[in-house]
């Protein structure tokens, strides 16, 4: 008689494993064995203060992939940035780096310059868990977003609006919560906030040298002959504002609070309607809103407070499988939990091509608006492009995660298709209440063509029949609609 082992995955290490989704890109069944002997707010507080990411180093991944190193086009740079999403041991601030990248949405298309949003891309992880106030200061003075808006055309006496308005509609308060004059004010104490070596870059671009350095980036620089010193007021305060100004005044608006805590729960808990339907459209979970507006007044704008708020609340905890996950996250989530990657492979040359294919090219999003989250992502073409791709991934019988699942799973000498794939998803971070019973019962049919699963001593014939028909099961999970939400 066949001997079933007890349920593989509690309540605990379900939840742990949805934070770890969350927060990063999903953890292996070894990563959530070591986390369910902790306390969850131990868990969070942790997450929350990253060490060392210990990633793949660049050095290492551009003797594999040379074109890295010049970075002149978009998606080589996106490459040398899905290693570290899916080898890092710091996964949130890549997280955090891919949130503000689809709100601060800077793209190769106008800037031509990969490296500058590299550089971009690294200010988010350095100040994207800070206080507001100096993440978006940061981004005011960023080369990338100089160009992609136009500051360096700002000039006293003759303002662009470009920068000025964006900053106010998509970067931090949303329509309907200032003036047509608060953008032209705006946009005045920016003049002067524009780029150092313009010139020269003109110069060398027309070259464009590739070796040995590549493309050198911009630099930020402010020039004071170039700033209006006149009197400005702004969102009802008057003075002789600079940009400085502007960024402290705009931090502290509840306005800004209520904007970052819906992007926030919009990425961080359930999809909401696009970021343009916000001003017709309440929240999803107004209560939860007020809860993040709340911590983000209390704490002075910060926003790693405001995160700790959120992992730790009840309305993060239940809403498994609430969002859809972006290709991003969809990618770097099957390379990272099936422990494919350990060092520089082909491989990731396919991944970052797939997640342009789905939709999301990394470093060049459509517009200053970004991308539109949630069930925007799926489509008769791109969900095609995500089962093709996990299903590879997931049913490669020498990923490190399908042996150590084979493993947990030899603990029976014997499975049926039914109980088999019942574990699976389980060990794959889906509890039976998620699982449509058209999914889990056309996976079961299937495996049922070939019987039950034997497993025998390691290196047999046995356990090797077994393993393919594990990763089988894992591959059939990876491509189904359930596993498309995090």
């Amino acid at each position: 008689m066949v001997t079933i082992a007890k349920t593989l995955v509690s309540e605990k290490r379900s939840l742990v494993a949805h934070l770890m989704r969350r927060a990063g890109f999903g953890a292996t069944q070894k990563e959530l064995d070591d986390l369910e002997n902790q306390a969850y707010d131990d868990i969070v507080d942790s997450i929350l203060d990253p060490g060392d990411s210990n990633h793949l180093p660049e050095f290492f991944i551009r003797r594999f992939h040379t074109e890295v190193h010049e970075q002149r086009v978009g998606p080589w740079a996106a490459k040398e940035w899905l290693y570290r999403m899916v080898t890092t041991e710091t996964p949130i601030l890549e997280k955090i780096a891919l949130f503000w990248h689809g709100i601060f949405a800077t793209g190769y298309a106008k800037t031509n310059q990969a490296r500058a949003l590299s550089v971009q891309i690294d200010m988010f992880r350095k100040f994207g868990l800070g206080k507001f106030d100096d993440l978006l200061e940061e981004i005011s003075k960023d080369p990338a977003m100089i160009i992609w808006l136009d500051n360096q055309d700002n000039h006293n006496n003759a303002i662009n609006e470009n920068f000025g308005r964006e900053i106010l509609e998509l970067f931090s308060m949303g329509i309907g919560n200032y003036t047509e004059d608060d953008v032209k004010e705006c946009s005045r104490a920016f003049t002067g906030w524009t780029l150092k070596n313009a010139e020269y870059m003109s110069v060398r671009a027309m070259k464009d040298s590739i070796w040995p350095y590549g493309r050198i980036s911009w630099h930020y620089e402010y020039r004071k002959n170039d700033h209006d010193e006149n009197t400005k007021t702004f969102l009802g305060e008057t003075g002789n504002f600079n940009g400085q100004d502007i960024v402290r005044i705009i931090s502290k608006q509840e306005a800004t609070a209520r904007f970052v805590a819906r992007h926030l729960y919009d990425f961080f808990v359930a999809d909401e309607v696009p970021v343009p339907q916000w001003p017709y459209t309440p929240p999803k979970d107004e209560n939860a809103i007020q809860t993040l507006v709340d911590s983000y007044m209390s704490n002075n704008h910060d926003l790693k407070e405001v995160l700790r708020t959120l992992f730790k609340s009840d309305f993060f905890k239940e809403s498994t499988y609430e969002r859809v996950k972006c290709p991003a996250e969809y990618v770097a989530g099957c390379l990272r939990v099936s422990n494919t990657i350990t060092k520089p492979t082909l491989l990731m040359n396919e991944a970052e091509s797939v997640i342009a294919y789905m939709g999301q090219t990394l470093l060049n999003p459509p517009s200053v608006e970004g991308w539109h989250e949630g069930a925007e992502w799926i489509n008769s073409g791109s969900i095609v492009e995500r089962v093709n791709f996990s299903h590879k991934v997931w049913s490669n019988t020498n990923s490190p995660e399908v042996k150590d699942i084979t493993k947990r799973l030899a603990f029976n000498a014997e499975l049926t298709p039914h109980d088999a794939v019942n574990m699976c998803f389980n060990l794959m971070g889906i509890l039976d209440s998620d699982i449509e019973e058209s999914t889990k019962n056309a996976i079961v049919n299937h495996s049922k063509k070939k019987g039950p699963i034997i497993f025998g001593e390691a290196s047999t014939s046995d356990r090797k029949n077994a393993e393919e028909r594990i990763s089988e099961i894992l591959g059939l999970i990876a491509s189904s609609k359930e596993y498309q939400r995090v």
